[in-house]
């Protein structure tokens, strides 16, 4: 979810089956989501588990000062069981070079830089967007965040297929572009009551 979608009717995404959502907040340090406040906001008070994610360019700052960004521009997480953990959003570069001109060792570094400072804020970890093929690209295939950090599967297909190195399942997995609900669809790998876990905790 992002400002594409605009405004929402957040009541009649929950008779349409929502039940949770992240919502793009930032992007790099110069781009805030002008609807993030109502989109937050909104899914909220209709009952829907939200969060917020930010989308990386790690070409452009560093991984903590990108955090930092997302946290004072609504990154942060309180144990609610309402609010899901930041996420990063980090894949295939929208403006260039793929792996943004970044070394493997480089890019495993920012990520792991913008994870520090989210977990010293929060307490938790963030959640990491990506794809399969761009993951085992641009970080050469990096294990070192899939104990740590929950996988949300870009994967737009009839079955999530492979995973990224390092995690043997996904906790969200985005399917398709477009459905029944607002922006790309997505569905959480297990039942109401462990999303619900996985918000408070």
């Amino acid at each position: 979810m992002s400002s594409h979608q605009g405004k929402i009717n957040w009541s009649q995404a929950k008779k349409n089956g929502a039940r949770f959502v992240y919502i793009k907040a930032t992007e790099a340090t110069n781009y805030r989501n002008p609807y993030f406040a109502s989109q937050y906001n909104g899914s909220y008070r209709a009952g829907i588990i939200r969060g917020a994610y930010h989308f990386a360019l790690p070409n452009k700052s560093s991984g903590k000062t990108q955090a930092q960004y997302f946290l004072k521009h609504g990154g942060k997480w309180s144990p609610d069981g309402k609010t899901l953990p930041p996420a990063l959003d980090i894949e295939h570069n929208p403006y260039g070079a793929n792996c943004y001109g970044m070394s493997p060792r480089s890019m495993v570094n920012w990520i792991q830089s913008f994870s520090d400072e989210v977990k010293r804020v929060t307490k938790r970890r963030p959640v990491i967007y990506t794809s399969t093929k761009w993951w085992n690209a641009c970080t050469g295939k990096s294990r070192a965040f899939a104990k740590s950090h929950p996988l949300w599967l870009a994967n737009w297909s009839s079955s999530p297929g492979p995973m990224p190195a390092g995690w043997s399942f996904q906790t969200f997995w985005q399917h398709s572009t477009k459905g029944k609900l607002p922006g790309d669809q997505n569905v959480f790998n297990g039942a109401m009551s462990q999303l619900n876990r996985f918000a408070s905790r």
